[in-house]
């Protein structure tokens, strides 16, 4: 299966439209989302525009303008919702996902998973603590770093960095 980790959207609706012509177009199931979608309008248009799975927990920027909406059963539409942290079983894999790199840390060092996912920094990046791999995709809006993502092959264990500005 294969599952794309985006983050830090920050209300880049263009960024967002190639990310997920990229899912239609490579048959990604699920999307994984690490916050800062940054309204209630680009968590409608990612529900409106991909056909698969969304899971997605809160950033700093979410807690500013979506902490007060109203999720019922922490869902909304084909998105389940995380306010600070997730964890969930995917094809025999023990994944978390946080905003924030300490939670995910934390994550790590608990023993609970084998793959966690962060966002927050922007910045693509992959460590392993205890065993556990971390990684960040980047960022979808192109702030401070260039727009990537992330896509996970649960199959084969592979991850791959898509540049979004090398999208068509």
């Amino acid at each position: 299966m294969l599952i794309a980790i985006i983050s830090d959207i920050h209300d880049n609706i263009p960024n967002l439209k190639k990310v997920l012509e990229y899912c239609a177009t490579n048959e990604i199931e699920k999307i994984i989302c690490l916050g800062d979608l940054a309204s209630i309008e680009t968590l409608e248009y990612l529900n409106d525009n991909f056909s698969g799975e969304i899971y997605f927990t809160f950033g700093n920027m979410d807690n500013d303008y979506l902490k007060d909406y109203f999720f019922k059963n922490n869902e909304f539409k084909k998105t389940k919702i995380f306010k600070e942290k997730g964890e969930i079983e995917i094809d025999k894999h023990k994944i978390a996902f946080a905003h924030f790199p300490r939670i995910a840390k934390g994550l790590c060092r608990s023993g609970r998973c084998n793959l966690v996912f962060y966002g927050h920094t922007h910045k693509p990046f992959t460590e392993k603590i205890n065993g556990c791999e971390m990684l960040n995709p980047g960022n979808v809006a192109g702030q401070f770093y260039p727009a990537t993502f992330a896509v996970w092959n649960t199959e084969n264990d592979k991850f791959e960095l898509i540049r979004i500005n090398e999208l068509s």
